[in-house]
């Protein structure tokens, strides 16, 4: 390789990048625009557009650029790749990835991968056809992920003789709309993709248009790495635990969303809250890293080896951190097939999260294609943008769309289909949650017998109580339980062990289905509730247990009480446990200091002794 040429690599390796997302209403040219960009900047397999043209000709159809997409789909050839999704061309000045939408659901996806990274966005519109619904709704849509760099092509100008009239009436209407989503659009540009009018070279026939071509005005885009100033934001996507040769290591993995991160730099982990320190950035085959920045996927090992989980999201210490809440106020464009329901249960993926989550109430809808209010509304239908209150089981970590935009974003499942895709603007800190409202009704409404408490009590030898056994080591977690259970029954007690594989399977509507953690925790509660209102101690092990899971638990259970046994390392931050048996010793030891705790707390109120 000459030195010439490698001076030349090195001039293409150190060219920015950049993603623009390009949408538009069906027919209105949009693959058109993609396909005569990557023509007319050479950014085509050598022979690949005569052999398309070749193509048509053999089957006797006129030649369209959009065809150079399907053309190129699933082929790797001379620095091209196109898929689905995005395709790759390059200016004198930089690399773009053009982001291509097909559709709302499409763009959806998008939210949460590689759309929602572009920064900036073309929506073409048909000159002919104007201004349609599908063109504000992805107006709408460009403005929630928070793009400011938007351009408007309107195309095939030559199928009304590049009329500037046609093209100002167009430009004065979409404006009008776009301000009112808080968008101001950069520029308007009169092209015709077809005959390659203002693409890549300026129009000879608009000349009554001053400004840039598109090519241009992509140039003219300015790349905008302020995310790097953000406090940091690192979804956690997994953690990798090794166990050879004396390694204990355990890496939190993911990808950096703003800020960046330093080895030595103490981090806390929301909405857990525990607290570590990095003591190493690891990549593969790459030399070692002090420090990892925006868009940087990397491992983490911490100087404390604590417990976390894929979902949390891990934040530096000494800057602003997230907001946590399992309420939370989203603006949603909907797309499912069938309507969104009040206080019916969907899927929320946010980050690195999913979670079941509940639609607890409907603010405002608005119809998108013109931005007008429909009061009173029930349900948000298909196409519908509104204005939401979602709940999800318990606490996650988020910010807001106005703060940090790529750690806001929701999407919304609905039967294993993407519904509906978001952000999040406000956060409620509220007392008064779905779970609690349900327990104040629940006991309301409880009808109670004529044998009280007390008398249970007196009758039994003890009071009723629910032991819950979690920790670490979730085999130690189940022996201990039944062996508890066996040594209670044998003293007279009226004790009763439920393993948590007996609640695998739903009952009712839902029969057969596998339970989540959630739900089985929430189908505990209830039978806990039972249990402990029959005057009975109700015992059951349940490992990788946190904070919240624990504190639903109780809610569950009231308004009976709950004694929290640990076994092995505690993986709680918060949540004082009643009896600490970090040191494993043997089951019958454990049991025997379960025992000694029911007395000292009174719960059993016979004479015993070990």
């Amino acid at each position: 390789m000459t030195e010439q040429t490698n001076e030349l690599v090195k001039i293409e390796e150190d060219k920015e990048q950049m993603s623009i997302v390009i949408v538009g209403h069906v027919d209105h040219g949009k693959s058109t625009v993609i396909g005569r960009l990557l023509a007319d900047t050479g950014s085509l397999p050598d022979g690949k557009l005569e052999a398309v043209r070749r193509n048509c000709e053999l089957n006797s159809k006129p030649f369209e650029y959009a065809f150079l997409l399907d053309a190129l789909k699933n082929e790797q050839a001379q620095g091209i790749t196109i898929d689905t999704a995005r395709c790759f061309f390059q200016s004198d000045l930089r690399h773009y990835i053009i982001i291509d939408a097909p559709g709302h659901i499409e763009f959806l996806k998008n939210m949460v991968t590689g759309a929602a990274r572009a920064q900036a966005a073309l929506l073409v519109i048909d000159a002919k056809e104007g201004i349609r619904e599908n063109s504000k709704r992805h107006g709408y849509l460009i403005s929630m992920l928070g793009i400011k760099d938007v351009v408007v092509l309107v195309n095939k100008l030559d199928l009304v003789d590049y009329s500037e009239k046609v093209f100002n009436d167009i430009k004065e209407e979409f404006t009008g709309f776009l301000k009112k989503l808080n968008v101001t659009p950069i520029n308007f540009i009169p092209i015709s993709a077809r005959e390659g009018e203002n693409i890549a070279n300026h129009s000879s026939e608009m000349k009554w248009y001053k400004g840039p071509n598109v090519l241009k005005q992509l140039d003219l885009f300015e790349v905008v790495n302020d995310k790097g100033d953000q406090p940091f934001r690192l979804p956690v996507q997994d953690i990798y635990k090794f166990t050879q040769q004396n390694d204990d290591r355990r890496i939190v993995a993911g990808t950096v969303v703003s800020g960046k991160i330093d080895v030595g730099d103490e981090v806390t982990f929301y909405p857990s809250g525990k607290k570590s320190t990095i003591s190493k950035i690891e990549m593969f085959n790459t030399p070692e890293k002090t420090t990892a920045t925006v868009g940087e996927v990397c491992g983490y090992s911490l100087s404390t080896q604590i417990y976390t989980k894929a979902g949390e999201m891990m934040v530096k210490s000494s800057e602003e951190p997230p907001k946590v809440s399992n309420r939370f106020r989203v603006n949603i464009f909907w797309v499912g097939k069938a309507p969104m329901i009040k206080g019916k249960n969907y899927k929320l993926k946010l980050h690195a999260t999913s979670s079941p989550v509940k639609l607890v109430d409907i603010l405002n809808v608005l119809d998108a294609s013109d931005l007008t209010s429909v009061a009173n509304k029930q349900q948000v239908d298909r196409h519908d943008v509104a204005e939401c209150v979602f709940e999800t089981t318990k606490p996650v970590a988020f910010d807001l769309s106005s703060d940090i935009e790529g750690t806001s974003r929701v999407v919304i499942v609905d039967n294993f289909e993407i519904a509906g895709g978001g952000i999040i603007f406000h956060d409620i800190q509220e007392e008064n949650t779905t779970l609690k409202q349900y327990i104040e009704n629940r006991e309301e409404a409880w009808v109670k017998g004529e044998i009280s408490e007390l008398d249970r009590s007196v009758v039994y030898g003890h009071k009723s109580k629910f032991i819950l056994i979690t920790g670490s080591d979730e085999q130690g977690c189940k022996s201990i339980a039944v062996a508890l259970e066996k040594k209670l029954f044998d003293s007279k007690f009226k004790a009763y062990y439920l393993g948590m594989s007996n609640l695998l399977t739903t009952m009712g509507e839902n029969r057969g289905s596998v339970l989540d953690q959630n739900e089985q925790i929430k189908w505990l509660g209830e039978l806990a509730r039972f249990f402990t209102g029959s005057g009975q101690i109700f015992i059951s092990a349940i490992s990788h247990l946190d904070d919240f899971d624990i504190e639903n638990l109780k809610v569950l259970n009231s308004p009976s009480d709950i004694l929290v046994v640990n076994v092995g390392e505690n993986q709680l931050n918060k949540y004082k446990v009643d009896l600490d048996l970090e040191q494993i010793s043997e089951v019958d030891d454990s049991v025997g200091k379960i025992v000694q705790l029911l007395h000292d707390e009174h719960i059993l109120q016979v004479e015993y002794y070990l």
